[in-house]
């Protein structure tokens, strides 16, 4: 089906791609999780015969056997895939995204190129990649794609801001703080370093605005713009941002502290134990530090490894919790406490100087632990 479609639209062994147009296609976030950052396709239509059609490196399902578990592991595979035009932006008007085209700057011979490296992509055993997030990633390939094509290299402007992959991310984040959270208590220091034009070029949006202001320079050394036009060939609608709302994780975090602090007052001032108290903090905390810790060992994600976060979020805390509630019930010492407190302490010492932008519920949960073991520790040695 792939040769044949290639060739309609202008492919391998048409004798001429003057009546090609190729164009990367940009598709604005939807509202979806997965759809948060945009989405990147290659574009091929012929003026001649009016075939067109949408090269996506983007597809995937979820009813993949084991799929969240690879994609937790980072083992999770994407594929190209190919669909008429009209059915692709159909798709997304519906979802009230807009899709941007910029039509590239590209020779009849850097049009067949890119074709055959499509239809080599499209073959049955190449379909297939390991998706990664930052490096990989349906953007990155149509770009690596199209820079395969052309015959010369691509310039690229300079930035003219430095960012990290955290920052790009919170860009797209911004009204959905729920998902901003998830990816910050993941995310590691890794991802927190300044990155490179290229790199910052996961991004869909980056890509298309680099793309604008880069050129084509062939082998004698003639340059010549990579992108001819830009048009708006989907009209989304305006999504008004959500903001931070009541239920922020970050006012959430600092009104759980509050009923710990004032819980845990009320618990010295009437010499009672709430245990319910340690065990459900012990609870959220511990099960976010198994996430945290399996991300940390375990997972080929990039950046999880270099996780600093794990000092407040790791597992001890959960499997210790029975523990401890018991103790705290029968009034009797436990090394927990002053083990938690020590380490807890060291990471607010460290925390400015840990490279590392945390997520913001990191300190008010931290605190809380804190609070709670110092707790213990004062009525341990004032009953001793």
């Amino acid at each position: 089906m792939i040769y044949t479609l290639l060739y309609i639209v202008g492919g391998v062994n048409a004798s001429s791609t003057d009546s090609v147009e190729v164009s990367l296609l940009t598709c604005a976030p939807g509202q979806e999780v997965y759809a948060l950052y945009g989405h990147t396709a290659i574009r091929i239509r012929s003026c001649v015969n009016e075939e067109d059609w949408v090269f996506n490196y983007g597809v995937f399902s979820f009813n993949r056997p084991h799929f969240v578990w690879r994609f937790t592991r980072g083992e999770c595979d994407y594929q190209i895939g190919a669909l008429p035009f009209k059915y692709f932006a159909e798709e997304y008007k519906e979802r009230g995204s807009s899709v941007y085209q910029q039509v590239l700057n590209l020779t009849g011979e850097e049009k067949k190129r890119l074709m055959e490296l499509l239809m080599e992509n499209m073959r049955p055993e190449n379909r297939e990649y390991r998706y990664n997030f930052l490096y990989d990633n349906c953007t990155t390939r149509a770009r690596d794609r199209i820079e395969e094509a052309v015959d010369g290299i691509i310039i690229y402007p300079e930035q003219d801001t430095v960012h990290s992959y955290r920052e790009i991310i919170h860009q797209y984040t911004v009204t959905h703080p729920w998902a901003e959270l998830g990816n910050d208590i993941c995310l590691g220091a890794e991802a927190d370093r300044p990155v490179s034009v290229r790199e910052e070029m996961f991004a869909p949006f980056y890509l298309l605005r680099y793309a604008n202001g880069a050129k084509i320079q062939d082998q004698e050394g003639n340059e010549r713009p990579l992108v001819l036009s830009q048009s708006e060939i989907v009209k989304g609608k305006v999504m008004e941002g959500k903001g931070e709302n009541l239920l922020s994780p970050v006012l959430c975090a600092w009104v759980l502290f509050l009923c710990v602090a004032a819980a845990t007052f009320a618990e010295r001032f009437h010499h009672g134990c709430y245990w319910m108290l340690d065990a459900g903090l012990m609870v959220l905390v511990g099960g976010i530090g198994v996430v945290v810790a399996f991300l940390f060992f375990f997972s080929l994600h990039p950046t999880v490894g270099s996780n600093w976060q794990i000092w407040v979020f790791n597992p001890t805390h959960l499997f210790a919790m029975p523990w401890v509630v018991w103790c705290g019930m029968k009034r009797r010492p436990t090394s927990y406490h002053l083990l938690n407190a020590v380490v807890l302490i060291l990471f607010m010492i460290f925390f400015f100087v840990i490279p590392q932008d945390f997520c913001v519920v990191v300190v008010p949960l931290a605190l809380s632990l804190l609070l709670r073991s110092c707790s213990y520790l004062i009525s341990y040695r004032e009953e001793k």
